[in-house]
């Protein structure tokens, strides 16, 4: 059976896959396009399969908001290589799993992996076919959904769309600024926790261990290991905990200084670093 040029484009329109292995595909399907779609589809199984231990760490981190800005997500859609992230075919891909997150507001990864996508295929399927299509290991490594009950969620993704951050904000101040300044400054240092008092128990004992042993081998006094240790706790506060450490806009005063000067208020956040 001849295959003609308009076979070919027809199933690359199809499938994505480059023209040369679409014509193969018509050829050893005897212009049966059913059969080349699974042809092909067996192909990028076998790319798959031996592509399943290679390390996923390049990629894109996107996000998206429902039009009341009371819901937010993230995704981080991961490839082999910086060459590929850059890729059209694998940024339109990105954009899809976006939306399809926003669509569906997976509760983890491993829920996600059986929606489904616009053509019918489970995420977990197109991963595959992406990965026979392109050549690399595509993966997703991680989703998540943010709500506010009381204000809205502001995102922010850095030039490169190697990082983002979601942030609750409230309060009666303009939430846009205030809360873009917040994910600002989440992506560049990068706090632990909201508040001190969310820091976990145990982080806060370990902490102070540490500066108390730091603070016995310094040769200081038992009686004032104790105080010293809880000097640098504090310090710890300043640095690792959000409303605490000076703003990167204005470093005389910290984010919860800001922010009350905003007339605003973050609940909590989110932040995606690729590769994390």
């Amino acid at each position: 059976m001849s295959i003609t040029a308009a076979d070919v484009k027809k199933l690359r329109d199809l499938t994505g896959v480059g023209m040369m292995d679409c014509k193969k595909a018509l050829s050893d399907s005897n212009g049966d396009f059913n059969a080349a779609i699974d042809l092909l589809r067996t192909k990028g199984q076998k790319v798959a399969a031996k592509r399943a231990d290679r390390d996923a760490k390049e990629g894109v981190i996107a996000t998206g908001s429902t039009a009341d800005g009371k819901t937010a997500i993230l995704v981080e859609v991961n490839c082999e290589t910086d060459f590929v992230a850059r890729n059209d075919v694998f940024q339109s891909f990105a954009a899809e799993i976006c939306d399809l997150v926003l669509a569906d507001l997976p509760t983890d990864r491993d829920v996600f992996l059986h929606s489904t996508m616009k053509d019918g295929r489970t995420v977990a399927i197109a991963l595959t076919d992406m990965t026979g299509k392109i050549g690399e290991k595509i993966d997703i490594r991680r989703t998540q959904v943010l709500t506010s009950t009381d204000g809205k969620i502001v995102s922010y993704i850095h030039p490169g769309a190697r990082l983002g951050v979601l942030v609750d904000m409230s309060g009666a101040g303009n939430l846009d600024a205030a809360g873009r300044d917040v994910a600002m400054q989440v992506a560049a240092l990068n706090p632990i926790a909201t508040s001190r008092d969310d820091v976990p128990q145990e982080l806060k004992d370990k902490e102070m261990q540490i500066a108390a042993e730091q603070a016995r081998e310094e040769g200081k006094p038992e009686q004032l290991v104790e105080r010293i240790a809880t000097g640098k706790l504090e310090r710890y506060y300043k640095d690792f905990v959000l409303l605490e450490q000076p703003f990167v806009k204005d470093s005389a005063q910290t984010v919860g200084d800001m922010l009350k000067g905003a007339n605003a208020a973050v609940k909590t956040f989110s932040r995606f670093a690729l590769g994390d």
